[in-house]
């Protein structure tokens, strides 16, 4: 069998398309936090994201090789020598999540869940105004690790000569044979896509019918945005 370098499945289908539909959930929900209009998107994209992480941080315990935590999660101190190797532009290779990256995963994660969590508090007002504030700060905290994020990726992708958000599209990267993950367990995507636009049109239809949870909010929202 021919173990030489080539590109081979690295990331189940399911990494993936969490991974996409998070970036369409924060961007979304970034960009329509403050239009009145559009509220009804950003609660249904803040609880997408929601459900994308907390089924991420599940696949991190019982997904495929590369997809779980015990795969990439290293010390800190693996995280700065990596960095350290950018700067002298000569990085190691990793199949999976290099060290810095994985610390951006788990901030993100972090972060996004506390982004909804306090939006959900604001947004059924449990905790008082403060929830809103910190749910502010949390989300543009989060928008700069995500540039941070994208921007190394882009190095990374430079440095080792290899377009990594591709292999995050096709799930091939560059590696041995005896890297690759034996399925790209499609089913269980389909079925997380098909819960996830089913959730959507739900939300969708009972908006137009007034019945969404969170209407009554959103008209107190209005109100308050009014004063």
């Amino acid at each position: 069998m021919d173990n030489s370098p080539h590109k081979v499945l690295i990331w189940d289908l399911p990494v993936r398309l969490i991974h996409w539909l998070m970036v369409v959930c924060f961007f979304g929900a970034y960009i329509t936090a403050e239009i009145v209009e559009l509220k009804i998107v950003h609660f249904t994209l803040g609880y997408t994201l929601a459900a994308l992480i907390i089924v991420r941080i599940a696949w991190g315990f019982f997904g495929t090789t590369h997809a779980r935590f015990s795969n990439f999660v290293r010390h800190p101190k693996a995280a700065i020598h990596y960095l350290q190797s950018m700067i002298r532009r000569e990085p190691p290779t990793d199949v999976g999540h290099n060290p810095a990256g994985a610390l951006a995963i788990l901030a993100l994660l972090s972060f996004g869940l506390l982004v909804t969590l306090t939006g959900w508090l604001t947004l059924h007002e449990i905790v008082g105004e403060w929830a809103e504030e910190v749910h502010e700060v949390l989300a543009n905290i989060m928008m700069v690790i995500v540039v941070i994020h994208i921007v190394a990726v882009l190095a990374g992708s430079f440095l080792h000569k290899e377009n990594l958000v591709r292999a995050m599209i096709t799930g091939k990267k560059i590696a041995q044979h005896n890297d690759a993950i034996p399925e790209s367990k499609s089913l269980l995507a389909i079925a997380l896509l098909t819960a996830i636009l089913s959730f959507w049109f739900y939300q969708y239809d009972h908006a137009t019918e007034g019945g969404i949870d969170g209407i009554a909010a959103l008209d107190e929202v209005n109100e308050h945005t009014e004063e």
